[in-house]
């Protein structure tokens, strides 16, 4: 399988640079995946493809402020980190650039040198390890001096970085937002729980995956860079009880898709867990516990549209994007949405 097979044609003013004034107000790309048809809808109408007894499972990870622009002590050039993942004792894996600058031993400071960060070890895939120095509390200090990691193909400025965040985001770790979430307002939710809708929690900290392309030819030969999860007891007795009772599990993104299928045992069965899941979802695998998808569009050749044609028929998605293109839909993080269910459209106008 090639990951030329996973491209298509997308002009790049259909990237979404900003947010929508409403969360709630973006459109709808609705593919039922049995009658291989696709519905236009607004995201509002969400609430009429899902039924009572159905489960929606959110990711509550928190995107931390990661990028930091600083100076090196040394000679006062500039540096950009970009925080990865925590390690003990104030030591981060970061990306930074320009790189050639992050050298052993160097040591950089942020702000009015309240945070301060020596180069300690180059990781294989070229990252660093460093070690930060400051008096307080980290977090606070993150706050004050980092800003939001946005994806490099958005490249306005966000006023408020509350909408880099879903409503419901609660655990801080991430250095990108789980983006199929930014649709959803605390009123919307509480309509589908009223509905009898149930809501569950997942948490998976995006991770360097997230900003890093397929640099190989064949889709078998890419490696994902594992990201930490957690699912909750209470989480797997709703989980578990749901596909018992014949309700739907709906995953919204991708994100709380690659928990539920690192978890999920052969018979859609999961459990409280928490790890490091390097899940890598393309054609032919078979999902154990997702019925239905939720998520952005995304971009060609990415590893989140090999997911998601993994989910539905692969011809389907790309007439899908095909279609979406030609409408004129937004896409990635702060763009319109794509829901991926048998039976998703009975309601809606085939086009």
């Amino acid at each position: 399988m090639k990951v030329q097979d996973f491209d298509f044609y997308l002009p790049e003013e259909l990237i979404a640079q900003s947010p929508l004034s409403d969360r709630a107000g973006s459109r709808l790309m609705v593919v039922d995946t049995e009658a291989n048809k696709i519905y236009d809808k607004q995201f509002a109408d969400l609430y009429d493809s899902i039924k009572s007894g159905d489960t929606l499972v959110l990711n509550d990870t928190r995107v931390i402020p990661a990028r930091l622009l600083g100076r090196s002590i040394d000679t006062g050039s500039k540096i950009e980190f970009l925080l990865l993942k925590p390690l003990e004792d104030d030591r981060w894996e970061i990306l930074v650039k320009p790189g050639k600058k992050a050298k052993v031993g160097r040591v950089f400071e942020f702000g009015n040198g309240s945070l301060k960060a020596e180069i300690i070890d180059i990781t294989p895939a070229g990252g660093r390890i460093v070690h930060f120095q400051y008096n307080g509390i980290f977090n606070e200090i993150l706050d004050e001096l980092g800003s939001m990691p946005l994806p490099p193909y958005i490249t306005e400025q966000l006023e408020d970085k509350e909408r880099y965040q879903t409503v419901y985001s609660k655990y801080r770790g991430s250095v990108a937002a789980p983006t199929a979430g930014l649709h959803f307002t605390k009123e919307m939710l509480d309509s589908l729980q009223d509905k009898g809708v149930n809501i569950a929690y997942v948490t998976l900290h995006v991770g360097l995956g997230t900003f890093r392309p397929v640099q190989v030819d064949d889709v078998e030969e890419h490696v994902m860079h594992s990201e930490y999860y957690e699912i909750s007891k209470d989480t797997a007795d709703i989980i578990n009880r749901t596909k018992a009772s014949g309700g739907r599990v709906i995953s919204v993104g991708t994100t709380s898709t690659r928990v539920l299928e690192t978890v999920g045992q052969f018979d859609g069965i999961v459990t409280e867990t928490s790890g490091w899941t390097d899940i890598f979802i393309y054609p032919g695998y078979k999902f154990k516990v997702v019925d239905g998808l939720l998520t952005n569009f995304h971009l060609p050749k990415s590893t989140l549209i090999m997911l998601v044609s993994a989910f539905a028929n692969q011809d389907l998605i790309l007439k899908a994007y095909e279609h979406a293109v030609s409408e004129r839909y937004r896409f990635f993080s702060f763009g319109d949405a794509m829901l991926l269910m048998k039976g998703a459209g009975k309601n809606g106008r085939n086009i």
